[in-house]
């Protein structure tokens, strides 16, 4: 689990907004960017290139 302190010094790399924890994922706030990006091992991967893409 990623812990409150942690989620709240991330922010998105992409555009820089906020960020919210979501399940499994770490959810960009930003309705113009909206990325997902994982956790694994309780470790969020903050990387453009590992980011879902909102639908």
């Amino acid at each position: 689990m990623v812990s409150k302190e942690l989620l709240e010094i991330l922010a998105c790399p992409s555009c820089k907004s906020r960020i919210i924890l979501e399940k499994e994922r770490i959810v960009c706030t930003n309705a113009a960017c909206g990325l997902r990006f994982p956790i694994r091992s309780g470790i969020p991967v903050m990387l453009i290139d590992e980011a879902e893409k909102p639908k």
